[in-house]
């Protein structure tokens, strides 16, 4: 039997409508994978995600940390700003932690339909959490399947 993945989860609260549904399609997707959610971090915006993201990444007993946010086009390049600083950031983050922080932040240059269509990209990112987990552990020369 495989062993069960712990993951912590940041959420931004702008565009809530959005988001919020985001998280319920990633709090699904970590169900059905046999994903243990230890933590759920609110946050007000997806520029607030990443030090979130590396206070869950330091938690013991987080593996993985699944970021979720959509940043939707205004009247200037403001969403490819926050867009760019926070994947950055993120990735830093992984890392620096050596765990999984995977982006489920929509954006930038989209429609708020164009966030709506993409509201499972969150359960996306619970996927790519999991699969990291286990490339991770393989490349270390660990069994995930009988820890």
């Amino acid at each position: 039997m495989a062993r069960r993945t712990s993951i912590g989860i940041v959420v931004a609260e702008f565009n809530s409508e959005i988001t919020s549904e985001m998280l319920k399609s990633a709090l699904r997707r970590a169900a059905d994978l046999g994903a243990k959610v230890v933590a759920e971090i609110r946050v007000p915006g997806s520029y607030d995600v990443p030090l979130a993201a590396k206070t869950l990444a330091l938690r013991p007993e987080v593996e993985a940390v699944v970021c979720i946010g959509a940043v939707v086009k205004g009247e200037t390049d403001h969403d490819r700003v926050i867009t760019g600083a926070t994947a950055l950031s993120l990735q830093q983050i992984a890392l620096e932690t050596m765990k999984p922080v995977t982006l489920g932040i929509t954006g930038p240059g989209m429609t708020e339909e164009q966030a709506r269509a993409r509201i499972d990209y969150a359960a996306n990112a619970v996927e790519a959490a999991v699969k990291m987990l286990e490339a991770v552990a393989k490349a270390r020369g660990e069994d995930r399947q009988n820890a």
